[in-house]
């Protein structure tokens, strides 16, 4: 679950509305860290109180290096050695999808975080949809580059999904900020269809 903080954070939307959420001094816990990349960049520049969680034990030292405190752990395990409202954000980054239950993870971040920032990918959109309708394959691009045997993401949703969960597990969305592709216009009308993905800003009911 590292892969997505080896990418250039500088490139990312998600991260950058993500970063927007963060309060100077703030304390934030970014679950599946990877190199802790994202987190210097908000300490360098929030100067929070920061903590990873990661798993891959090479993306640790790198998190290490880059002066990042990091916890190795697993996101598919109970999350209890983390307390409640100990972060006053708590960021998920397009992993949930590769995580074997989403439902309890979710529960777990809005209770450890005063609010959770999750960067949700949208298997719902057009391209994805056409690709499964007129090919008859498994959906590819440039945010979702694996194929079908090889890809990390063991759980597809849509954003309409997503916010079904929310409502499921007494989540309150309090916030959502669609990740516009070719059509930003269309993708504030219909993200659902036009959004390649969303950061939900989430909390505990």
């Amino acid at each position: 679950m590292s892969n997505k903080r080896n990418l250039d954070t500088n490139r990312r939307r998600d991260l950058e509305i993500i970063a927007s959420l963060v309060k100077p001094g703030s304390r934030v816990l970014d679950l599946g860290c990877g190199t802790g990349v994202f987190l210097k960049q908000l300490k360098d520049e929030y100067h929070i109180s920061a903590l990873g969680v990661e798993i891959d034990e090479d993306s640790i030292v790198r998190c290490i290096g880059n002066g990042v405190p990091v916890i190795q752990g697993d996101l598919n395990d109970d999350l209890d050695y983390l307390p409640e409202k100990s972060f006053d954000l708590a960021i998920l980054s397009q992993t949930l999808q590769e995580t074997s239950r989403p439902d309890k993870l979710l529960s777990q971040i809005v209770r450890i975080g005063n609010q959770a920032a999750v960067s949700v990918i949208n298997f719902g959109h057009w391209l994805c949809r056409l690709q499964v309708a007129f090919r008859g394959k498994m959906p590819r691009s440039s945010h979702m580059p694996f194929q079908w045997y090889d890809t990390p993401n063991i759980h597809f949703c849509t954003l309409q999904d997503f916010r079904q969960l929310c409502a499921s597990l007494n989540i309150r969305v309090v916030a959502e900020y669609p990740v516009s592709g070719k059509f930003p216009r269309l993708t504030g009308w219909m993200p659902n269809l036009f959004a390649i993905g969303s950061v939900f800003v989430l909390e505990q009911q």
